[in-house]
């Protein structure tokens, strides 16, 4: 992601998560949000998001200040202070908080067609919107990405093509595509069958605890 936002210098970023319905804005190590007139223009699109296509569901504010704890070391803040992508947001765009919390699915996930279809619908929407608003709103954001030209500019397919033929193993030796794609694969693999066995050995140690036998204390 870092590489990313440093080829083309996006103007807007979004982290989407689900869990509840929210509109953040950074921070979340902290409990305040940024100063001055961006802070006032990131929120200002966010009330309109809210209230033109999420029927005012959605809470507004800070990540840190809203959710209850503070996030370190988050992908939005890393692309609002390091990256100085002027508008740095995570949605939350679905939450079930009547849901048992062992029904983790439907906690998070729309399950019948006519949620889905509304969440779907209504954040298109808004996403849409915000690309607008976001056009005509830059003037008074960071002047980082307000200074980079559309000459700059390069495609995220294009940025992928030359980063995956480009990269280097850690002998230095260039790498193709498939054998890179190979490495990753069993790099994957390995991980896939680190968290079997803990998986494995945390299941059996439950068995074990209820199938052990109660000893009933005895009167002598």
């Amino acid at each position: 992601m870092r590489k990313l936002s440093v080829s083309f210098e996006p103007h807007i970023w979004v982290n989407v998560h689900s869990g509840m319905e929210a509109l953040f804005m950074p921070y979340d190590h902290k409990n305040t949000t940024p100063e001055g007139i961006p802070s006032k223009i990131m929120k200002s699109m966010l009330e309109k998001l809210n209230h033109f296509h999420l029927k005012d569901h959605c809470l507004i504010g800070s990540g840190g200040g809203s959710v209850g704890y503070l996030a370190h070391g988050t992908a939005t803040d890393y692309m609002y202070d390091i990256a100085r992508v002027p508008m740095a947001y995570t949605f939350e765009i679905y939450g079930d908080l009547k849901a048992s919390s062992r029904d983790c699915f439907k906690m998070f996930n729309p399950i019948d067609i006519a949620s889905f279809n509304s969440v779907l619908n209504d954040w298109s929407a808004a996403f849409f919107q915000m690309f607008t608003i976001g056009v005509q709103q830059m003037n008074g954001l960071q002047p980082k990405a307000i200074g980079s030209s559309f000459d700059n500019w390069v495609s995220i397919d294009d940025y992928l093509n030359g980063y995956l033929m480009h990269r280097k193993s850690r002998y230095g030796k260039k790498m193709e595509v498939l054998d890179l794609g190979l490495q990753e694969i069993r790099t994957y693999f390995r991980l896939f069958l680190l968290s079997s066995v803990l998986l494995l050995f945390m299941f059996c140690s439950r068995i074990s605890k209820s199938t052990r036998p109660i000893v009933s204390a005895m009167a002598l």
